[in-house]
């Protein structure tokens, strides 16, 4: 019988999307780490801007020391995985605690926000641009 040498991981789940990233986290009670993909978050995500981001969560409802956050991100660039990482939270706060919802759904977090890019239609040169017009 094989066995696995890894520890299993205790926590809340939750899984969250923006655009085409889609980011699965656990949320464990400890000191407010957060890794994400095995590195710490000031390392993956240097802009102070996505560092906010993805600590809004924690921050709106006042647990940003009481959990440490393990998140795995895939697809997308760095700006969607950063909305994908916030909103996983946003959800594991609520599967530990329901009274988090009301907060999380007025900060605009509960909500995966449904923009993408638009795809390129025929005849343009992009999505809604269209070749120049010339009258002569």
């Amino acid at each position: 019988m094989i066995r696995s040498t890894r520890t299993p991981r205790t926590g809340t789940t939750g899984i969250g999307g923006r655009k085409t990233s889609v980011a699965r986290v656990l949320l464990q009670p400890g000191t407010g780490n957060i890794i994400v993909d095995g590195i710490p978050m000031e390392d993956r995500f240097p802009r102070l801007a996505w560092q906010n981001l993805i600590t809004l969560p924690l921050r709106v409802t006042n647990t940003q020391r009481s959990y440490n956050v393990l998140a795995k991100v895939a697809g997308g660039g760095i700006s969607g995985q950063a909305g994908a990482i916030a909103h996983g939270i946003a959800r594991a706060l609520t599967k530990i605690d329901e009274e988090h919802r009301r907060t999380l759904r007025q900060a605009g977090l509960m909500t995966r926000d449904p923009r993408a890019k638009e795809r390129k239609k025929p005849g343009l040169k992009r999505a809604r641009k269209a070749p120049q017009y010339t009258k002569r």
